[in-house]
Order: structure tokens, then C-alpha cells, then sequence
């Protein structure tokens, strides 16, 4: 399968459980998970803290199952945070990190950010290589639920 076969669309209220079993998986698959808590409240509640608040949600599916996510949480007026990006260690290397993130950079310039922003953690070496790749310039780095973390952003070039 190549990269065309991820059929990348918003969340619907049924992708809850497996949007919340791949969190789990590919956190723990990069030892970056520090346990369930009131800072995945998020992820119980995407309808009304995405979709519903100037930001988005989107589920990649590869022949019906959900192997990558990504989502745009709304900062301020002209700032996104790239949020809950993840892909299925069991497909990653193909570019479905990539394909999510072009399309949520699309969907912030069509909610008007010019801005975005993100963290991950140290240990997440393809996903800050990914960034990088895209543009994403490092901002500081700092801790998040005791993790050691980069800080990244990028600008937005307005919509063509």
C-alpha cells in the first residue's frame, strides 16, 4: 500500500475508541505516555473542544481502520497548537504523519491562523524530524507531564 490508500477525513462521534486506543498505543510505543488523566479530557470531548471552537479534528483511515490522527486547537485569534498528532506504529514510515499535518496546515489557513504551534517530546525523533522537514522551527524547549520537550512554530503564508 502507498500513501494515496489514507483516506484522511474530520472526526465522527464512532472514531472515539479507536482514536483513543491509538493515543494509548503510539505514545507507549515511543515510551512518551504518562498515563491516562485529566490532560486527555481532550480526546472525551473532540466535539466540542475542535469542532465546535475554530479547530479541528481529522482521522487518517487505511482499509477501515484508523491509523493516524492529528488535530488544530485554537491558541488565540491568529495562533493554532498542532495537538494529538499520532500514527500507528505499525504504519509508520509511510507518510501518513505528513499527509495529516499538510492537511491540518491547510485547515488553519482556512480558519485564518497565520501561526502554529507545537511540543513533543524528545523522544519522539521522527515526528521532530517531521517537523523540521515542514518547516517547524524549534522555539525553546522546557517539560510537559514530566517529559523533556521541544517547543516548535511555524508561519503561515496566507492562503492563496
Amino acid at each position: 500500500m502507498t500513501v494515496v490508500d489514507l483516506d484522511v477525513r474530520r472526526y465522527q462521534d464512532g472514531d472515539h475508541d479507536a482514536v483513543w486506543e491509538l493515543h494509548n498505543l503510539a505514545l507507549h510505543a515511543v515510551a512518551a505516555h504518562a498515563g491516562n488523566g485529566p490532560w486527555d479530557d481532550d480526546l472525551h470531548h473532540i466535539q466540542e473542544v475542535y469542532l465546535d471552537a475554530r479547530a479541528e479534528f481529522l482521522v487518517g483511515v487505511l482499509a477501515g481502520r484508523i491509523v493516524a490522527i492529528g488535530a488544530l486547537r485554537r491558541q488565540d485569534e491568529t495562533t493554532a497548537e498542532l495537538k494529538r498528532m499520532r500514527v500507528n506504529p505499525d504504519v509508520q514510515g509511510r507518510g501518513f504523519g505528513r499527509i495529516v499535518l499538510r492537511r491540518l496546515e491547510e485547515r488553519a489557513r482556512e480558519l485564518g491562523y497565520r501561526r502554529l504551534v507545537l511540543d513533543t517530546t524528545e523522544r519522539q525523533v521522527a515526528a521532530i524530524a517531521l517537523y523540521r522537514s515542514e518547516g517547524f522551527a524549534e522555539t525553546g524547549r522546557g517539560q510537559v507531564l514530566g517529559f523533556p520537550c521541544i517547543f516548535f512554530a511555524k508561519e503561515l503564508a496566507a492562503k492563496a
